[in-house]
């Protein structure tokens, strides 16, 4: 297995960066040292907004015209939940969705269903417009990150967090198969592809990296 080419690795305009959703010249970015959510234009790295959360933004994603994000308190045991945030506006305080067993990290978007990523039980499970889990997929390692793209979702992966295992893991949403295609070689946090190329964040570098890898 080949590792991962890293295209470009920037430092980021705040500390400790943790969900990532690529929109265009836009990436949608939060903090978990100062929980909060950050537009951040993708050229320069400059922050054009920014809003507090009601507590850590774990994951987002974007449908349609709003992000949606994973949020919980540091705390262990503490539950999650889905919350929805309006670009230049803010959280909405009457959307929230209690994620399934109160466990939840990262979220994508497949076209139909927001699709919420559960760390250590290591699945996907898909979240209607009610609000209710549906399909589940198993995943053969620990979840770090995810999107969907290419008619697949690609999982940053990883079996010890405390390693730099960590590695770019492919899943079939038809037949749930499942191939790990490169090695990440850091403590990646979440996922998100432009259209070309794929993008995570080195957390505890503070550091935001986009990159390929060959097939």
């Amino acid at each position: 297995m080949k590792p991962i080419t890293e295209l470009s690795r920037r430092a980021t305009p705040f500390p400790k960066p943790q969900a990532l959703f690529v929109d265009d010249s836009t990436l949608w970015m939060s903090s978990r040292a100062t929980q909060r959510v950050y537009a951040v234009d993708r050229g320069s790295l400059r922050v054009t907004w920014e809003t507090a959360a009601p507590s850590v933004v774990w994951g987002l994603t974007k449908w349609g015209a709003d992000l949606f994000a994973v949020l919980g308190e540091e705390a262990e045991g503490t539950p999650r939940t889905i919350r929805r945030c309006m670009p230049r506006v803010g959280f909405d305080p009457a959307f929230s969705v209690p994620c399934p067993e109160g466990l939840g990290s990262h979220l994508s978007f497949d076209g139909v269903s927001l699709i919420l990523s559960q760390w250590y039980p290591q699945k996907l499970i898909s979240i209607g417009r009610d609000g209710q889990p549906g399909r589940v997929l198993p995943v053969p390692h620990q979840i770090v990150g995810h999107c969907f793209a290419q008619g697949a979702f690609w999982l940053a992966t990883t079996d010890d967090e405390e390693t730099n295992d960590y590695w770019l893991t492919r899943l079939d949403p038809a037949t749930g198969r499942s191939q790990d295609v490169a090695r990440i070689g850091f403590a990646a946090r979440a996922l998100s592809f432009d259209g070309q190329h794929f993008w995570t964040n080195h957390r505890e570098a503070n550091e935001v990296v986009q990159f390929a890898f060959a097939d």
